[in-house]
């Protein structure tokens, strides 16, 4: 009873100090991932954390209570680290519910599906208790994309002298597809049909995801200055989507998603299904590669293979970007996470042969602006190329581990010449292999 109107009060009270030492597990960090899909709250611990955690629905907010320890400065920061433009968190409040038991108060900004898991040690990581805070009301990436590309119509509509509006068949699909009014003919004369009806079924959002690779608690590899890989990628999908945002093939508009579009941890399968759920007609996953020593160089691109790999160093890189999981902590019990691998084992002969036509465009694009480590484009099991409707290819801009190499990842001149290789690869692959229509009730 005390405990449940402690939690209705919302009246915790604050109370760090250093005369509050942990009993038991030594807190080792603390971290507050924000996203547009969930927020990630972890605490990083010596010893396996024992929970139990409680969720009231209005207010929104989660309470844990942590067993084993007592109050103390370490968990202060985790109340400093949440930002105010944390799209779900609010705050935290933690407070000595009872000797032994910490308690923290998620404060949250809307309703929310909570997971809380724990971790086992891994690569630099101890024991990591997790909470991810999904919403219960998500945003469709599709409609964010057309909402996107409406508000571009509209203004170049703005733009345009009185009278000079014309027929827009994507605007209309678009806005088809939106479900809201098609913004284009404010005539009622009906419009005339195009001259070309074949023409006018293929205009549509041409539409490439691009996925920064690693993010949030997977930091990739790290090179020798310190430059951490999922900070160089991100900067370099962020250049690649100003250059395909600008780019029209064929007369139809192209737009860049996104997999993730800041600091955050993102599953490998997570990644595939959000490629398909925006229908993406390509899948571009940037990385930048890591070995034991300093020495190899280059640039490399890779497609999937449905039998082995095409090389050793193939295998063992598909093998170290496939536990991303484990660094950047997957939870296996979710219930969707065996079905979402179910789709991983559909990836057909058509889809690999288109990613390796998009592979050589690609690289072939690259090797004018840098070295490459290999002149083909190779094959291995990369769990986040398995999009079986997708072609799909992962570039490894080059190797962090290399200090020469690493230093050009970092260089702003570099990254440019490489964001525009990448889009000449991808104009290359379209120029031979043009999109397929889509249907207009889609």
């Amino acid at each position: 009873m005390k405990r449940r109107s402690l939690l209705q009060s919302g009246a915790l009270v604050l109370v760090l100090g250093t005369q509050h030492l942990a009993r038991g597990a030594t807190i080792l960090a603390v971290r507050v991932w924000p996203a547009p899909e969930y927020s990630r709250v972890t605490i990083e611990s010596d010893t396996e954390l024992k929970v139990k955690q409680f969720f009231v629905a209005s207010p929104p907010r989660l309470a844990v209570d942590i067993e084993g320890i007592d109050l103390n400065p370490a968990l202060k920061e985790l109340v400093a680290k949440v930002r105010a433009d944390d799209p779900t968190i609010a705050g935290i409040r933690v407070g000595q519910s009872a000797p032994g038991v910490v308690r923290l108060v998620l404060d949250l900004k809307q309703a929310i599906a909570p997971q809380v898991f724990t971790l086992a040690p891994v690569a630099a990581y101890r024991h990591r208790l997790v909470f991810d805070l999904y919403p219960t009301q998500l945003i469709d990436p599709l409609e964010a994309l057309i909402a996107e590309r409406l508000k571009d119509a509209q203004s170049a509509d703005a733009a345009k002298p009185a009278g000079t509006g014309g027929h827009d068949p994507l605007g209309e699909l678009i806005a088809q597809h939106a479900k809201k009014p098609a913004s284009s003919p404010k005539s009622p004369e009906p419009t005339a049909p195009s001259a070309s009806p074949t023409a006018a079924r293929t205009d549509r959002l041409i539409i490439i995801a691009l996925d920064p690779g690693h993010g949030g608690e997977d930091p990739g590899a790290i090179g020798p200055a310190g430059t951490r890989e999922k900070d160089v990628v991100l900067r370099l999908a962020h250049r690649l989507r100003e250059r395909i945002n600008a780019t029209t093939i064929n007369g139809n508009t192209m737009r860049a998603y996104l997999t993730r579009d800041a600091d955050f941890f993102v599953p490998l399968q997570v990644r595939v299904n959000k490629a398909r759920r925006v229908q993406a007609d390509l899948f571009i996953s940037l990385h930048a590669d890591a070995f034991f020593t300093p020495r190899p160089q280059g640039a490399s691109v890779f497609a999937l293979s449905q039998g082995g790999a095409s090389s050793t160093a193939a295998r063992w890189m598909a093998e170290q970007e496939n536990k991303a999981d484990l660094v950047g902590g997957l939870n296996v019990t979710a219930k969707d996470a065996q079905v979402k691998r179910v789709l991983f084992d559909m990836s057909t002969t058509a889809q690999i042969n288109d990613s390796l036509k998009l592979g050589s465009a690609m690289l072939g694009e690259i090797g004018r602006v840098g070295k490459l480590h290999k002149p083909r484009v190779e094959q291995a099991s990369f769990a986040v190329l398995k999009a079986p409707d997708i072609p799909s290819v992962l570039v490894e801009a080059a190797f962090i581990s290399n200090p020469e190499e690493e230093a050009k990842l970092n260089s702003d001149a570099y990254q440019e010449q490489l964001a525009s290789a990448l889009m000449r690869g991808i104009q290359g692959y379209f120029s031979k292999n043009p999109p397929l229509a889509r249907n207009r009730s889609v």
